[in-house]
């Protein structure tokens, strides 16, 4: 299984910090946000191989920063060739430029690279082997009024099934929130492109969930412990005095 870490965003929200730095590569704890997703991600046996998509204005970063990075798994640093915000691909467009760009075929995970969690993937993708199809990492934030304007909003059955996603209401259905961690399966994969040519080239990789989801099951799996959707300042510093902790 290949894993994609989705870095191609500028992180204006968190301007001037990362004028000439990208959100990934902001230390957290004295380390940068993407060595704790790799430290995830490598205690996955599933995992072959690790692809970096990142932007022209960030690649030189990234690749510095591989050169003192010793891993358990190959890395690759992907080039999405955009700029700007304004001619970003988006989520959804990475995927799919890293699939053509490097010929992934097969289950893939996808992992945000602001997305910090201290929970096990393991049991994500055990829950993708028990339930044979695409699954989704969720948090449960506890209060409505948290996650209201912020974060894709899940809706789950008893037995997991996804059955509702909104991104970012006002008025959430739920507390349970998308970490913006994803196993897609081969199948799902297959339709990622018949999603952006229906949708008109989503953006939010929520977009895609929620397109399977009306199509086919989809699963969300709750993790207990700590998460940080960084996306500004303030959760930054917060992120980082949590995280010094331990």
């Amino acid at each position: 299984m290949k894993c994609l870490i989705l870095c191609a965003g500028y992180a204006t929200r968190l301007y001037p910090l990362t004028l000439d730095m990208p959100k990934p590569l902001m230390p957290i704890a004295g380390k940068p946000i993407l060595e704790h997703i790799l430290k995830k991600i490598e205690e996955l046996d599933a995992i072959d191989e690790i692809f970096i998509v990142t932007n022209s204005k960030f690649f030189d970063n990234f690749r510095n920063w591989k050169r003192g990075y010793s891993g358990a798994k190959p890395i690759k640093i992907l080039n999405d060739r955009t700029k700007t915000e304004y001619d970003r691909l988006g989520a959804i467009g990475d995927i799919d430029f890293a699939l053509k760009e490097e010929k992934i075929s097969g289950e893939i995970m996808v992992v945000a690279g602001d997305n910090l969690f201290d929970f096990s993937l393991r049991h994500l993708h055990g829950f993708f082997r028990e339930k044979t199809a695409s699954v989704i990492a969720l948090y449960d934030i506890r209060q409505k009024s948290l996650a209201a304007g912020k974060y894709g909003i899940v809706e789950v059955d008893e037995s997991g099934k996804v059955i509702g996603f909104e991104e970012k209401p006002e008025s959430p259905k739920t507390t349970l929130v998308s970490t913006a961690c994803y196993i897609f399966s081969e199948t799902d994969i297959k339709e990622l492109e018949r999603c952006i040519a229906e949708n008109n080239k989503p953006d939010n990789l929520g977009d895609f969930i929620n397109w399977i989801s009306k199509r086919k099951p989809i699963y969300g799996y709750a993790f207990s412990g700590r998460w940080f959707d960084i996306g500004n300042k303030e959760q930054l510093m917060e992120a980082d005095k949590e995280w010094s902790k331990t």
